[in-house]
């Protein structure tokens, strides 16, 4: 299992890939792009991928021979043998475990290491689902602050409307009526300051309006004026009206800004940036197709999910430990060589010949007897029973993880059906909309029934947006729960 940087790179790109599938691209302003930033520069990645590196290099220390043993002994004074005097003895001994037990240390030892690689598939996946999920709320903020911007746009032309409405003796003005320009008194009284915000200019507007009643009234007489005076109340209430949903519009527009300052400084933590750098999010975004079949999707949970993948080599470092175990409760074999030093004596023995003087080499042979049984059978004991509470503990995941999936599939449904509600109702208001808003320059409607056609839309399109939100996050929880296991081996 040869790792290097490059091949881990790779990896996390492929698999960025599968968690978007309409990005078009690697542009600054995509999904895509920031995945594969995060990928690069989020520490905790960085830390368990480092985790992985250090258990990779468990296995050759599994796999290593045990060290040999030296033993030397020296002679203050050099002892008389057959054949001269021993001046000092040394002796080298290597143990061999059992054929087969380095093999089972090591299969051990790499599916310990497989345990960490799938960790680190699992921090992966959840980074990239947070990062998708956060994408999307700001995709979602984004939409609906240009919504608040559009529906404060159809507030100011609605103003326009209820002012000519204000203004005309009659009551009602045609849609193509422009109100006309403050007089120069009521320019001064919107000077003068003071007040409710926004009342300056409401009473600009309505200096003019008096106005044009006062002349009304001295070429009439004075019931008409009064006539007049009267008519003007009602018209003045509609533009109070508008201009404090105009307002609340302004108050809900800085509260989408906050908030998607905040989810910005969120989502730059997940790169590894500073939580001031600028974050391009498209000006509108759409619904992700996602085409899930429930049955696939099962197999390749239980194939690919990095938990199971975790659970399942825990299970399988048990299967080789207790290989090991086994292997460990046969004899181990030694082999060794024994050297001494011999000095001629001065004196020689009878029939010592050659002999004086001689060194001598002596190879050695060892065996360990594993006389003691009862730790070797506990131990064959212990990991049988690790390997069915691990079994029992991968059966209860995958059913929790096939309950989510199930879960996901049904709140995945349900975001579709309300994106297509949404739409039709919102393309209902507007239709409605733009009537009432016919009736009511002409006088055949009400305000109150415009504002309220008017909150109705811009409610819809906000639930729009949190409902695309919502389906494209559940799309990436699927393709999470799915997960997508690249070969990073060489």
């Amino acid at each position: 299992m040869k790792q290097n940087k490059s091949t881990y790179i790779l990896a996390l790109l492929l698999t960025a890939v599968s968690f978007t599938t309409t990005c078009g691209g690697q542009t600054p302003d995509s999904l895509d792009h920031y995945l594969r930033v995060a990928a690069l520069h989020n520490p905790g990645l960085q830390a368990d991928w480092l985790a992985y590196k250090a258990a990779l290099q468990k296995i050759p220390q599994a796999g290593a021979y045990p060290d040999p043993e030296l033993e030397t002994g020296f002679y203050l004074e050099p002892m008389n043998i057959i054949g001269g005097r021993q001046l000092a003895e040394f002796k080298l001994m290597q143990m061999f475990p059992w054929f087969g037990t380095k093999k089972a240390a090591q299969t051990e030892a790499a599916h310990m290491a497989g345990m960490s690689y799938e960790k680190f598939r699992e921090t992966r996946d959840n980074l990239y689902l947070d990062i998708c999920a956060r994408w999307y709320a700001l995709c979602r903020l984004q939409q609906q602050l240009a919504n608040s911007r559009e529906n404060k746009a159809l507030l100011a032309q609605l103003e326009e409307l209820a002012l000519g409405k204000f203004v005309s003796p009659s009551g009602s003005s045609p849609m193509g009526y422009a109100p006309p320009a403050p007089a120069s008194g009521a320019q001064g009284s919107a000077a003068s300051g003071g007040g409710m915000p926004g009342m300056s200019s409401m009473e600009g507007k309505a200096g003019a309006a008096v106005s044009a009643g006062g002349m009304a009234a001295m070429r009439n007489d004075g019931g008409a004026a009064a006539a007049a005076m009267n008519t003007s109340l009602p018209g003045m209430a509609d533009v109070l009206r508008i201009q404090l949903e105009m307002a609340e519009t302004d108050s809900g527009i800085e509260s989408l800004l906050s908030e998607i300052q905040a989810e910005k400084a969120g989502f730059n933590a997940l790169l590894n940036r500073p939580a001031d750098s600028e974050v391009q999010i498209p000006e509108s975004f759409e619904q992700t197709l996602f085409l899930f079949d429930q049955d696939a999707a099962l197999a390749d949970m239980e194939n690919q999910n990095p938990m199971l993948g975790m659970i399942n080599e825990e299970w399988l470092a048990y299967k080789a430990k207790g290989e090991m175990d086994r292997k460990m409760s046969y004899p181990m074999l030694g082999v060794g060589i024994q050297y001494m030093p011999v000095k001629k004596t001065g004196e020689p023995m009878f029939a010592m010949g050659s002999m004086n003087g001689k060194d001598m080499i002596m190879p050695m042979i060892s065996v360990s007897i594993p006389l003691y049984r009862a730790k070797y059978k506990a131990q064959a004991r212990e990991s049988e029973l690790w390997r069915q509470a691990i079994r029992e503990k991968y059966d209860n995941t995958r059913n929790a993880l096939a309950s989510e999936l199930y879960k996901t599939k049904h709140l995945l449904d349900d975001a579709a059906r309300k994106i297509a509600l949404y739409r039709k109702q919102e393309e209902l208001a507007k239709i409605a909309y733009s009537l009432t808003v016919q009736a009511f320059v002409s006088g055949q409607s009400e305000l109150a029934d415009v504002i309220l056609l008017q909150r109705q839309l811009l409610n819809y399109q906000l639930k729009e947006a949190e409902a695309k939100a919502g389906y494209n996050t559940l799309a990436a929880l699927i393709r999470k729960l799915i997960s997508v296991k690249k070969d990073m081996e060489q």
